[in-house]
């Protein structure tokens, strides 16, 4: 899956792009526990896969 593809994904999934610094993308979710916050680094690539099972189960698509 491609970094952007990614971001798509959490986006779709209700989660907020807070901020962009450089590559960088920080997006935030609010939950019933206070906020989650998870950072994409986006370069127009595919992501590896385990970096990408990491980010899929902490944001809990997976």
């Amino acid at each position: 899956m491609k970094d952007k593809e990614l971001l798509k994904l959490l986006i779709k999934n209700g989660w907020e792009l807070k901020r962009v610094q450089g590559s960088h993308h920080v997006l935030r979710k609010k939950t019933d526990k206070g906020e989650q916050i998870e950072v994409i680094a986006v370069h127009g690539k595919d992501m590896p896969p385990g970096l990408l099972n990491v980010i899929l189960k902490k944001t809990g698509l997976k």
